[in-house]
């Protein structure tokens, strides 16, 4: 659902997604069901955005998803001049 919606807002060039749950088993977040995960988006709508507005914008795509199937996200997100991926 997180690669859908993040599609269709942005037609990124290049997107991961990984979901790190597993990594987090026990914690106190993780026991309500919601995933972490870490996102890396490579995309045209993020040229000349600042970090913060490039995550206010991920929060924003995801919508509903940030109540109920997320509890935490990490976010790479960069325009495509001149990024090169990194291969997390």
């Amino acid at each position: 659902m997180i690669e859908e919606c993040l599609s269709d807002a942005f037609q990124p060039s290049e997107l991961k997604v990984k979901d790190q749950s597993q990594l987090h088993v026990g914690h106190a977040g993780a026991q309500d069901g919601r995933g972490h995960f870490h996102v890396t988006i490579v995309a045209d709508a993020f040229g000349g955005k600042s970090q913060l507005e490039r995550h206010r914008m991920i929060y924003d795509a995801l919508g509903e998803l940030m109540n109920t199937d997320i509890h935490a996200l990490r976010i790479k997100a960069h325009a495509p001049a001149g990024h090169k991926m990194a291969s997390d």
